[in-house]
């Protein structure tokens, strides 16, 4: 599924997507809308991912949409590329992680922000910069980011299009850890691996209530869990969890469904007739 612009690395469970448009510090261009927007499909469909990684190639994590690339699409086709994208990040099923190393600005700070765990480096920067350009943002940020960071300071972020720090995004809850840039990949592999380690479908049930949630009552959401519960007991998960404490070993988790191989109500058999040698049976 690699591209020029878009590199796909399959590894352990984990699918590592790296924006590959050093040039210019991997905009996003439309092969390359076009080029995530197939790999999320195919991602969700993939039983054997277990966790998608994105990050960008050369010291840059993403300077936003190129603008220098204005296609020949009218401006709300192209956006919604944009929107498919966005959307495909926020329901997929697997946790997602974005390690941002340098620039993480416009819609690239967006797609970012559309992950659920964020790894920056201290010399990430950050910056809503639409407002340079005369537009508004995009990729979910009107949505994203006063959930995060509460009106006030999403209005701030949006209008003024500041530039702020990794150690800033990371007061304002925008960035989930800060790792030196020689100890970040190191830091993703085992975040990834206690990830990919986990059971499947809970984490699925898990990230989807939490992403519901924010538009939810209280009542909405206890009967979302008690959904989630009813399909995390359908798998083999929650069995071999509960077997691995009670004997003192590591749990394996596989999100296999639990089908029971009996019949609820067999039906009785009917024996098979009998002969002796030299004898027929005859209907």
């Amino acid at each position: 599924m690699s591209t020029d612009s878009l590199l796909v690395d399959d590894r352990d469970g984990i699918r590592t997507l790296t924006l590959n448009r050093p040039r210019r510090k991997n905009a996003i261009d439309g092969p390359l809308w076009q080029a995530l927007h197939d790999v999320l499909v195919d991602t969700a469909d993939d039983p054997d991912v277990r966790v998608l990684v994105i990050t960008g190639a050369a010291g840059a994590f993403c300077s936003g949409a190129d603008i220098a690339d204005p296609g020949v699409a009218h401006p709300l086709r192209k956006l919604r590329k944009l929107t498919d994208v966005a959307l495909l990040l926020h329901e997929l099923p697997v946790p997602t992680v974005a390690k941002v190393d340098g620039v993480a600005y416009g819609a690239g700070w967006n797609l970012a922000l559309g992950c659920d765990l964020v790894v920056a480096t201290p010399r990430s920067t950050f910056s809503q910069i639409f407002a340079e350009r005369g537009l508004s943002p995009d990729l979910g940020g009107t949505w994203l980011l006063p959930r995060l960071v509460g009106l006030q300071q999403a209005k701030r972020l949006a209008l003024l299009a500041e530039a702020i720090d990794a150690d800033e995004a990371h007061r304002l809850g925008l960035v989930t850890w800060i790792e030196s840039e020689d100890g970040i990949d190191a830091f993703v592999d085992d975040l990834c691996a206690r990830l990919s380690a986990g059971p499947p479908v809970a984490l699925a049930q898990t990230k989807a209530l939490l992403n519901e949630a924010v538009d939810r009552g209280l009542r909405d959401s206890l009967a979302g869990e008690a959904r989630a519960q009813a399909v995390n007991f359908g798998t083999v998960d929650a069995p071999e969890a509960f077997r691995a404490f009670a004997e003192k070993r590591e749990v394996r988790f596989t999100g296999r469904w639990a089908l029971n191989p009996e019949p609820l109500n067999p039906e009785p058999q009917t024996p098979e007739p009998q002969t002796t040698s030299g004898e027929e049976v005859h209907a």
